[in-house]
């Protein structure tokens, strides 16, 4: 009984547990990790900022970041389509506009993924390229002792001494661009170097691409410009409706020429009935001139920009812009030009606002809606049902009072403020909108004078792009294939060769190699060389 309890005692009651099992003293002390004090964090930051993995993550964020430019319109590429997005849809635009959406690629956001990047990818770089130079320069490693162990291992036997057997050996492997070093009865070989050399100069090609893209975009410029039929507009700042220089912009880089819209061609569907309507060319025919050249046409299309100087200029958009000519109640002119009308269905129904400061007893402002192939609905409202046109119509809401144009500060010309205005014509007033056709002309309200629609030309949207980037991101984007394909396509290997000689007299020789990663191709390249340095054997022993 008393034994019973000194095997209970010692076993913690466990009957499940040998008689001599014995519990392991609780420790003392607790293990503690090392604490890292800021160059410690800041040493692990580094190291995880700097690896491979978190700069192939930060590349495809990249990636996912453009994503947002491509879907909502740029102010630096499509000024008018931000305003018209803003216009329709106020709630969203105040949301993008807040995470800055519309300015993707210099958002801050944009801005600190992309530097990011490129402080991973020199970081990668540079302790790589270092420590493949020292590879380089180091000799062969040491044959193995045992290479039945390695892969593609394989032996043959030859009546040629051993010494004999080494030398073919190593210039049949210096013909096969491998590096050779002798220790006594064997050789050792190496190539596929330039593998590593590829892939640090794809990493090296995209620091490239981002130093390219980030200097040179200081450099360069857009600029948009909406030309009319019959118009034409100069390469200076003055004459741009909005203009983005980059950071190191200077006036010099803006060359003298001009461009002159002599027509703007659209092609819509008309035998699918289901597309009716829908656009399918584009094409603008412009004539260009140089300072101190003569003048040249061309044309452009959608995914054909015009190059002109050192810039390229693209087609981004089109519509109507009414020449609308106002006079006074004595019949002077006061106002005539042409307008753009901004598109707001897919059938070109178009707004647009004209505003005249001066020359009449008030300043006017008119809210224009062109429909440029008329329709009806049951309401009675008038519709776009065609875009090219074909029976227009536009209708007129005109406001008198103050514009706001001489406090001294800008006016967005696409928008009418009326707070500070009366209608005196539309809707809200006892007279009606006024309705014209190409050629009418009516009387303003008040005895204020008359407006007239002489006609409706065509406008196209230019974007004016100097980008001098271009050539080295054209440059280091070949390196960066080349790299890439460098790297993938070129083995990585280690081959060894050694020569025994028993005591008859017979001299076997054993072949085997190692690959740097996966390189199916391993055994029989092994086997390959292994034939080809028998035969060469047998050749000088025939000899």
């Amino acid at each position: 009984m008393a034994s019973t309890q000194s095997s209970d005692s010692v076993t913690g009651g466990d009957a499940t547990r040998p008689s001599d099992h014995m519990d392991a003293p609780e420790p003392q002390n607790k293990i503690q990790q090392p604490r890292l004090g800021p160059v410690g964090y800041a040493r692990f930051f580094w190291r995880q900022l700097t690896s491979m993995r978190t700069a192939l993550f930060l590349l495809l964020l990249l990636a996912v970041a453009a994503i947002p430019g491509s879907l909502v319109p740029q102010v630096s590429a499509d000024p008018n389509g931000v305003i018209a997005y803003r216009r329709n849809s106020p709630d969203a635009a105040a949301v993008l506009d807040f995470f800055q959406v519309f300015t993707t690629y210099t958002s801050v956001w944009f801005s600190a993924i992309y530097l990011l990047l490129f402080i991973s990818l020199v970081g990668c770089v540079l302790p790589r390229t270092k420590h493949h130079f020292d590879a380089l320069r180091a000799r062969p490693p040491k044959t193995p002792a045992r290479l039945s162990r390695l892969s593609g291992f394989t032996s043959r036997t030859t009546e040629a001494d051993s010494a004999t057997a080494i030398d073919t050996a190593r210039r049949l492997l210096r013909s096969q661009r491998y590096r050779t070093e002798l220790y006594g009865d064997s050789v050792s070989a190496e190539r596929g170097y330039l593998r590593e050399t590829g892939n640090l100069v794809f990493h090296g090609a995209l620091v490239g691409v981002l130093i390219a893209v980030g200097i040179g975009g200081g450099f360069g410029y857009t600029g948009n410009r909406v030309v009319v039929e019959g118009y034409a507009f100069s390469n200076s700042l003055a004459s741009y409706d909005s203009f983005n220089p980059g950071r190191f912009f200077t006036d010099d880089a803006l060359e003298p020429y001009t461009i002159a819209l002599d027509s703007f061609v659209p092609e819509y569907e008309e035998s699918n009935r289901d597309a009716i309507g829908q656009p399918i060319d584009f094409t603008a025919s412009v004539t260009t001139t140089m300072r101190g050249a003569d003048s040249q046409s061309a044309q452009i299309k959608v995914n054909e920009p015009l190059s002109v100087g050192a810039t390229n200029v693209y087609l981004l958009g089109n519509g109507y812009a009414p020449v609308l000519t106002v006079r006074d109640a004595d019949e002077q002119v006061v106002w005539s030009q042409p307008t753009a009308c901004l598109p707001f269905d897919a059938n070109l129904g178009s707004t647009c606002v004209i505003k005249v400061p001066d020359g009449l007893d008030q300043q006017i402002g008119m809210l224009g809606f062109l429909y440029p192939t008329t329709g009806q609905l049951n309401s009675g409202a008038l519709v776009s049902v065609y875009p090219d046109l074909i029976s227009p119509t536009l209708t007129l809401e005109v406001y008198e009072g103050d514009l706001g144009l001489d406090n001294g500060q800008g006016a967005n010309a696409y928008a009418l403020n009326t707070d500070s205005l009366e209608q005196i014509a539309g809707r809200t007033s006892e007279t009606d909108t006024i309705r014209l056709t190409p050629g009418d002309r009516a009387e303003l309200p008040n005895n204020l004078g008359s407006v007239e629609l002489a006609s409706i030309p065509r406008f196209a949207s230019l974007d004016v792009h100097h980008d001098p980037s271009q050539l080295p991101v054209l440059l280091f984007s070949i390196l960066v294939v080349a790299g890439l394909v460098t790297s993938l396509f070129v083995p990585r290997r280690r081959l060894w060769v050694s020569v025994q000689t028993d005591s008859s007299g017979t001299t076997t020789i054993e072949y085997a190699a190692l690959a740097r990663g996966d390189d199916p191709n391993l055994e029989v390249a092994v086997t390959e060389f292994a034939e080809k340095h028998s035969q060469q054997l047998k050749a000088r022993l025939n000899s």
